[in-house]
């Protein structure tokens, strides 16, 4: 089997791959940050189970490549099978090009991508089919071109892996996912931290080097390639091979166990570890930010959130005013920046509805999102916890029976429901909600009849109002008071919606378009609501769930986390502004002060109404944790590192103070110890509660 024999790529790029990760365990073992003694027995463990991680690894990871040299072959350029192929090829492109595709749904840039790769396919499958001459120079030209791929991937995977180690002392974890979501700034951070040119151009003549090293000793594989029953057996081979890779990898992974961290790091493939971190979504905070001792953490929460005790946030909320039971709606709409309302400054009056509703509401002008992504504002109107470092609880595995908004509303005979105009499948929505007892209504409810648009993140959102509002005068009719937890979605992109609702063509697919139909869409489900009986006994309360974007000129932009929160009850509650700083997590604790309810409480949130409440907010990414109080920005990182933040507001002419929301972040030379302790406190007691259950119902 040629693919297994001394001119194979695969056994070169085998060769390569263990040599690379040989010289990289080697690099950081001596590496100054692994400070730790190594016995014999454990440099014999670190360097032959992790070879034997890095082969099965491999494996996996050259499936793509195994693809390709399994599809390489004359046979299929010789008449007419070469035409016909070609031909799909080419209606393939015109199919892409011309009509509307799942890649234009999505938008942005995937269908550039998609044309591009295809064009590609296209073009080379021409080019070997109608240049029989210069067959074998132009598949020369396409494989060294594959090889220099992998080499690149092998190399430069090596440079991040020592780069990660020499800021971390780990291998990949959370951390590096987390670098995948905020590329502007790695990068940025990259450039500004390191010798970039010299550095790529090393990797790059390495690479190169590398590659013309693999292509000339594998030359002889591509002037004779393997039969088909050739391929049949190494095919064989390769997935049997394939199968014992995916079962064994977990098990021998289990085997870095020992007591010294830096030996199990050594001992593992980087590669795995970030897999690994991308599923499990999870980072210890003990490892990675600083603690305080834990009877000290609590002392300073029991002093921060009023009637808890000992090592919990239990507590008994009491009314002084016999309970209100008014139905709930919570609406949190996808991406609503503050400023994209007038009252924030923006001048293209795409929020008239919102800006309307605003005047007639009680609306709090200072609040912050925890986060920057749909699942961090979900877990922040449900949970009512700061964020915890990593992902959101709403995507790990243990995001079920938590205390929970809707776990009191049902304690009090509430119907509860969770509507999502797509499938509640994606970001783990139907998992978590489902697994707190929430009703679903999604996508997968709707009768055909029920759609009048949709695109690739479900149905647009007067649907979903629609089919809100037929539920809400079911539960209505059971004289059952309800709590309705609905989500937007048309705020998002591709931002595409139905034509002739709004003046900017659902063609031009821009943000202004999506926020516009968003709002115009809101004022579709207020004029339903108001015809329908139970429209008096409803408190509207809408939020966003986070900005429309989070970049800015530091960790943690200030103006990137204030949205826009209104309460909607006419008669009940009086329109006002709160001005009052709070966070996201206090929403819905506040709400329920409004209906004087009375229960046992394990929320971090508060009413922001209550005397014993004390301003300040919470805002992260997934590894910055930081928290705004008295004016000073304090931000929590790994490893153990910690920041301060002076906060000078900068004024814009025509606004009221109230809508303010661009902030100097000062750097502060001498912390304020206090604020950072009360930091730590909250974010290490998080973590500590959710780990030890401490939080479920």
């Amino acid at each position: 089997m040629k693919y297994f024999k001394k001119h194979s790529p695969f056994i070169h790029l085998l060769v390569l791959f263990l040599a690379i990760n040989v010289v990289l365990r080697t690099v950081l073992l001596f590496h100054p940050i692994t400070q730790s003694n190594f016995e014999i027995t454990a440099v014999v463990k670190i360097y032959l189970l992790g070879a034997l991680s890095d082969f099965l690894i491999y494996i996996i990871g050259i499936a793509f490549l195994w693809l390709y040299l399994l599809f390489l072959s004359d046979k299929k350029y010789t008449a007419p099978t070469g035409y016909i192929v070609f031909g799909i090829w080419v209606l393939l492109l015109l199919y892409v090009t011309f009509f509307n595709t799942i890649l234009d749904e999505y938008g942005g840039s995937l269908p550039e991508i998609g044309i591009a790769f295809i064009a590609i396919k296209t073009l080379c499958f021409g080019l070997l089919l109608f240049l029989p001459n210069y067959r074998k120079q132009i598949r020369l030209g396409l494989y060294a071109f594959t090889v220099f791929l992998f080499v690149l991937i092998m190399v430069q995977n090596a440079v991040s892996e020592f780069f990660f180690w020499n800021e971390f002392g780990v291998r990949y974890n959370f951390i590096a996912v987390d670098y995948l979501v905020y590329t502007n700034t790695v990068i940025g951070n990259i450039i500004e931290s390191y010798p970039v040119v010299p550095l790529f151009f090393v990797i790059g003549v390495v690479t190169v080097s590398l590659t013309y090293w693999i292509v000339k000793t594998s030359k002889p594989f591509l002037t004779a390639l393997p039969s088909l029953t050739d391929k049949i057996k190494a095919s064989g081979v390769y997935i049997l091979l394939f199968i014992i890779a995916i079962m064994a990898i977990p098990g021998l992974a289990k085997q870095a166990n020992s007591n010294n961290l830096f030996a199990n790091e050594l001992q593992a493939n980087g590669i795995y570890k970030f897999v690994v971190a991308f599923e499990s979504s999870e980072l210890d905070y003990a490892t990675y930010y600083q603690t305080l001792p834990e009877d000290k953490a609590f002392t300073i929460i029991n002093r921060e959130i009023k009637g808890t005790s000992g090592y919990s946030t239990l507590r008994t909320i009491k009314a002084d005013s016999s309970e209100i039971r008014k139905n709930v709606v919570l609406i949190t709409v996808e991406s609503l920046s503050g400023d994209f309302m007038t009252e924030y400054g923006n001048e293209k009056h795409i929020t008239p509805f919102l800006d309307s509703l605003a005047e007639k509401s009680l609306q709090f002008t200072n609040l912050y999102a925890v986060g920057n992504r749909t699942v961090r504002g979900l877990e922040a109107v449900t949970l009512c916890l700061p964020p915890s470092a990593a992902e959101s609880v709403v995507k790990r595995n243990d995001n079920k029976n938590k205390f929970s908004t809707g776990a009191v509303f049902k304690e009090k005979g509430y119907a509860v429901k969770y509507f999502y105009g797509g499938d509640a499948f994606f970001d783990n929505m139907e998992d978590f909600f489902g697994g707190n007892k929430y009703d679903i209504i999604d996508k997968k409810s709707f009768k055909p009849e029920e759609i009048t648009f949709q695109n690739i993140w479900g149905v647009c959102d007067e649907d979903m109002y629609r089919k809100a509002i037929q539920e809400m005068n079911n539960e209505a009719g059971q004289n059952k008071p309800f709590f309705n937890h609905i989500m937007t979605v048309s705020n998002h992109r591709p931002f595409t919606y139905p034509e002739g609702k709004i003046d900017i063509p659902a063609t031009a697919k821009s943000r202004n378009g999506g926020v516009k139909y968003t709002d115009y869409s809101l004022k579709q489900f207020f004029a339903m609501a108001q015809k329908q009986s139970w429209f008096q006994n409803t408190v509207f309360v809408i939020v966003a769930d986070h900005c429309a974007s989070s970049s800015g000129k530091t960790e943690l932009p200030l103006e990137k986390y204030r949205i826009p929160a209104l309460v909607y009850a006419p008669g009940f509650v009086k329109p006002t502004h709160v001005t009052t700083l709070m966070s996201q997590i206090d929403l819905l604790p506040t709400v329920m002060g409004l209906l004087n309810f009375s229960y046992n409480s394990k929320f971090y949130g508060q009413d922001v109404f209550h005397p014993n409440y004390k301003p300040r907010a919470f805002v992260a990414t997934y590894q910055d944790l930081g928290f705004i109080k008295d004016n000073v920005l304090t931000v929590i990182s790994p490893v153990k590192q910690v920041k301060q933040y002076q906060l000078v507001q900068e004024k814009k002419m025509g606004l009221k103070p109230e809508f303010e929301i661009h902030y100097k972040e000062k750097p502060m030379q001498n912390l304020n110890t206090a604020l950072v302790e009360e930091t730590i406190a909250y974010y290490q007691t998080v973590a500590q509660l959710l780990k030890t259950k401490k939080l479920n119902r």
